[in-house]
């Protein structure tokens, strides 16, 4: 299970518009609880945000990293470490 530190919850919701309409958590426990809930992932780098996209599934191939990037469950963390939410 991934440990979510307060970068990352933090991070998820500045950005939780991204990927939803309306906000799912508000305070750092309600982010932590909700990822938990969706088993959200923390991957080192943009190769690792690949990985995973390909062993769930998603055609990724001939999308640049900027684009993967820019995938509304990708959150880029300041360290640069990613966040991917599966809605």
């Amino acid at each position: 299970m991934n440990e979510y530190d307060e970068e990352c919850l933090k991070t998820f919701i500045e950005n939780q518009g991204q990927l939803f309409d309306e906000p799912v958590a508000e305070t750092l426990e309600e982010a932590e609880a909700f990822l938990e809930d969706c088993m959200a992932s923390i991957v080192e780098n943009i190769e690792e945000v690949k990985e995973f996209l390909e062993e769930e599934g998603m055609d990724i191939s001939g999308m640049s990293n900027e684009e993967i990037e820019e995938a509304s469950e990708v959150f880029a963390l300041p360290d640069g470490r990613y966040l991917i939410v599966e809605g």
